[in-house]
């Protein structure tokens, strides 16, 4: 069995030995912050831009407020809304799920696991600073996750 153990982690440049361990570590492919206030379309039009899944809504003091996905945009648009008329509020989930750097990768897959989420925001010093996806944290998981600047 250590053989094996041996042969799935990959050894790079920049990754601790045994591999990432927490959120912290992990250098997130996606910054996108959106904001109070901000236009429904807009919103839309970011994240496809982007190829996000979801992002953080943060409010003028960029206190994190909640949370838009893809699939809030497509519910807002199946209810009829016309999305230019809708702000980042009427829009998105006010519950603010989110994970620090200390997280561990193991309790953050388990996470989005429970809660059939795409991205996780991640608070640094009480704010959002971005957030990972799956990707990152399979990335992270496997052993090839970008170090992070902790």
């Amino acid at each position: 069995m250590l053989e094996q153990e041996k042969m799935t982690k990959w050894e790079l440049p920049g990754v601790p030995a045994g591999g990432l361990r927490t959120v912290g570590q992990i250098r997130g492919t996606n910054t996108l912050i959106l904001h109070a206030g901000q236009n429904g379309m807009l919103v839309a039009l970011e994240l496809l831009s982007t190829h996000t899944p979801g992002a953080p809504v943060v409010d003028d003091r960029n206190e994190f407020i909640g949370f838009i996905s893809e699939f809030d945009v497509l519910r807002a648009l199946e209810a009829g809304k016309d999305l230019s008329k809708l702000t980042a509020e009427d829009i998105m989930v006010r519950e603010r799920i989110s994970v620090t750097a200390e997280t561990t990768i193991e309790e953050a897959v388990k996470t989005m696991k429970e809660r059939h989420l795409h991205n996780l925001p991640v608070k640094k010093d009480g704010r959002v600073a971005y957030s990972v996806t799956r990707h990152d944290l399979l990335r992270a998981w496997i052993g090839i996750g970008t170090a992070g600047e902790e």
